[in-house]
């Protein structure tokens, strides 16, 4: 019986090793067609860095007296078509997260607030405000890629991002409103909370542009910049009087199949 257990044993072990051989030389065979037809592929794992801003910075927000970036990552899968030697296609599928905590020092601010003095107040508001906003996209790049050299590959082109879930929301503090518009009853608030985020944008739409080093064989380094070109709030939200956008830069590896 023990015979029969150890040969059963090593026929399942011979039977995997082979079923692991083959679906290597299969996944292999792939690639090598691929890469015969132009196409290359690869995943990319990295961290984004950044921020939700207005350009200009507008007058109202007086200094920025803390900025925490958060830890927020991006997964990539995308398919290379290369037309030649050097020039390519790039598509694929993103799922990132994008946020940021600040504390900055405004006046004459647009704001709806809710104080538990005072309940929901809406004006014009002079004092401090905390912010943290947090966002989760889906992302299809589409980018045009050179090779500059053996080594090193441009890209540059633009993305569509849909909202999986997001978040808008902070504190007002130390400070007082004006009622309505800047001539209106003065209020003074000690502390009161706000939130935006059913209020974000569900499209967004960017440019990229980015950079890879090619480490090791299958290996590169790479940096993607992301400037958003649309607001993130909809276009019906107005109680921020200006557009805010989205510029990351995102820094990772990327491994090449």
């Amino acid at each position: 019986m023990r015979r029969n257990t150890a040969r059963y044993g090593a026929l399942l072990l011979f039977l995997a090793s082979f079923i692991s051989v083959k679906a290597q030389e299969d996944r292999s065979a792939e690639v090598v067609r691929s890469s015969l037809i132009g196409l290359e592929y690869r995943v990319k794992a990295g961290f984004n860095v950044g921020g939700t801003a207005p350009l200009p910075l507008p007058a109202e927000i007086r200094s920025i007296e803390h900025y925490d970036p958060r830890l927020m990552f991006a997964i990539e899968g995308d398919v290379t078509k290369w037309l030649n030697s050097r020039l390519g296609v790039i598509t694929g599928l993103r799922f990132e997260s994008k946020g940021m905590k600040t504390d900055a020092k405004v006046k004459g601010y647009l704001m709806e607030m809710v104080s538990k003095q005072e309940g929901a107040l809406k004006g014009v508001w002079t004092g401090s405000v905390q912010t943290q906003s947090r966002s989760d996209y889906l992302t299809v790049p589409l980018l045009a890629t050179w090779k500059y050299n053996k080594r090193l590959q441009l890209e540059l082109g633009g993305y569509y991002s849909l909202l999986i879930d997001g978040n808008f929301s902070g504190t007002a503090y130390d400070g007082y409103l004006r009622k309505g518009d800047p001539t209106g009853e003065k209020v003074l608030v000690s502390e009161a909370a706000y939130d935006f985020s059913d209020d974000l944008r569900n499209n967004h739409f960017g440019l990229q542009m980015g950079a890879e080093w090619r480490a090791f064989t299958h290996l590169n380094i790479y940096g993607d910049f992301t400037w958003g070109v649309n607001n993130i709030f909809k276009d019906d939200f107005k109680s921020i009087s200006f557009a805010m956008y989205p510029i990351y830069l995102t820094l990772g590896f990327a491994y090449l199949f």
